[in-house]
């Protein structure tokens, strides 16, 4: 009976992410087929007509969204393994350490939540300043060597401490390290948490506006979203240009989160 209502459960959040996300997207991609140049439709159409996907060449063309790609994909390549690796290393040894250690680390972890990520703009861009790290794609990977949030360590640790204790003396007993522990046992047991924090890691890496928009000047290293701002300034008419460009931003977040899916709903594969 648990694991029907877990299933149940999980079909049904499933059904609500797509009648929540789903009408959104068609829409998205209908607005992407229509002509460019034609005056914008009062009302919203799921089939254009005619249908056209001119749209998408100019966005390349104009918007440089290769180039832009092939950025966010290097960003994403080295910061979202990075960031996982620090996290599920962080909160493992969190799990492992005393608990009034452990009761510190986390308040801290809780206070730094609290921060809003603005009010570190300024001492950030000073530190890559002085480094000479303005205007390349270093400040858009760094913060992975940090876990990217403390949300995520937190998330690790209460997950590698829903481990059973036994499992962690059985591998003291058979003398393995902490470090063969995390990887051997611990970590292939949070399999949907390590999907999660990817699936969330990446999507936020993918969509970031904010650093690159402080940190990148050179028009070769714009990331994606960068270079759909560019196309966002087009006239109304050419607005189907605009989002050519943001249904090929967004195919990378969807493609990802359908494979963090599987793990969600199938744990034990």
């Amino acid at each position: 009976m648990p694991e029907r209502a877990a299933r149940l459960w999980r079909t049904l959040g499933a059904a609500f992410v797509l009648l929540v996300f789903v009408p959104p997207l068609l829409l998205l991609v209908a607005g992407s087929l229509t002509e460019p140049g034609l005056p914008p439709s009062p009302t919203p159409q799921l089939v254009p007509d005619p249908l056209s996907t001119t749209g998408y060449q100019r966005a390349v063309e104009l918007g440089g969204l290769l180039r832009a790609s092939l950025n966010s994909v290097l960003v994403a390549v080295l910061a979202v393994p990075l960031s996982v690796l620090v996290a599920a290393l962080a909160g493992f040894a969190l799990a492992r350490l005393a608990p009034r250690t452990t009761t510190v680390v986390v308040a801290a972890s809780l206070v730094a939540l609290m921060v809003p990520a603005t009010a570190l703009l300024v001492p950030r861009f000073a530190i890559f300043r002085f480094l000479g790290l303005t205007d390349t794609l270093v400040p858009l990977i760094a913060p992975a060597l940090l876990g990217t949030s403390p949300l995520y360590v937190l998330v690790y640790y209460l997950a590698f401490r829903a481990v059973p204790a036994d499992l962690y003396d059985a591998c003291l007993v058979a003398d393995l390290s902490p470090l063969r522990t995390w990887w051997r046992v611990a970590l292939p047991l949070v399999r949907p948490v390590t999907a999660g924090i990817t699936a969330l890691t990446f999507v936020l890496t993918w969509s970031n506006f904010l650093d690159p928009l402080i940190y990148v000047y050179d028009r070769d290293l714009f990331t994606l979203p960068l270079a759909l701002r560019s196309l966002s300034l087009l006239d109304p008419t050419n607005f189907p240009v605009f989002l050519a460009g943001a249904v090929l931003a967004t195919v990378p977040a969807l493609v990802v989160f359908a494979l963090a899916q599987r793990r969600f709903l199938r744990p034990d594969d």
